[in-house]
């Protein structure tokens, strides 16, 4: 095999590795939320809610103490704990406050819950991740760019997965 075709497949690994915590923390948001909506219900200047009901403080909680959890891991498996729990908690909630971004955007954009914003439902919790992981670590734009792509395919298809299984009510 061509050393680039497997210099593009380590690094995709490695990409799938590194975001783990965000991933996670995404999906355990999803599957553990409900309750008090993070906005409390409050509206915007424009009258819409501000994020909707989507996005709760239980989600939040702790979709980022499973991502923080899961970087800590990593960091005992490389042997560097402290960035691990640090990588952990900015991946894991940056993809928390990154998805709540994203709600934000499409209240102004008056789409309700649940209607579908392609790219921004699947890059939201992504792009909040790596913003807030680049004040731990410089992320090559390589290895950005592989995140964008792969994440879109394994949102997509974690969504659907949610949706067979009854934990979604759209399959996007």
């Amino acid at each position: 095999m061509d050393s680039s075709v497997v210099s593009v497949i380590n690094l995709s690994a490695y990409a799938i590795y590194f975001m783990l915590p965000a991933y996670l923390a995404n999906v355990t948001a999803l599957a553990f939320g409900g309750g008090k909506p993070l906005d409390f219900n409050h509206k915007f200047s424009d009258g819409r809610r501000i994020l909707g009901n989507g996005v709760t403080w239980r989600g939040t909680i702790i979709g980022t103490i499973i991502g923080t959890v899961v970087g800590f891991t990593q960091g005992i498996i490389t042997g560097d704990i402290i960035q691990g729990f640090l990588l952990g908690l900015t991946l894991g909630g940056g993809a928390l406050i990154g998805d709540a971004c994203g709600s934000f955007i499409k209240r102004r954009l008056k789409l309700e819950s649940g209607r579908p914003a392609p790219i921004l439902d699947q890059l939201d919790f992504v792009v909040g991740a790596l913003v807030f992981a680049s004040l731990i670590v410089v992320i090559p734009v390589e290895m950005i760019v592989i995140i964008l792509v792969i994440s879109v395919f394994l949102h997509l298809g974690a969504n659907i997965i949610a949706y067979l299984l009854g934990i979604k009510k759209v399959w996007y």
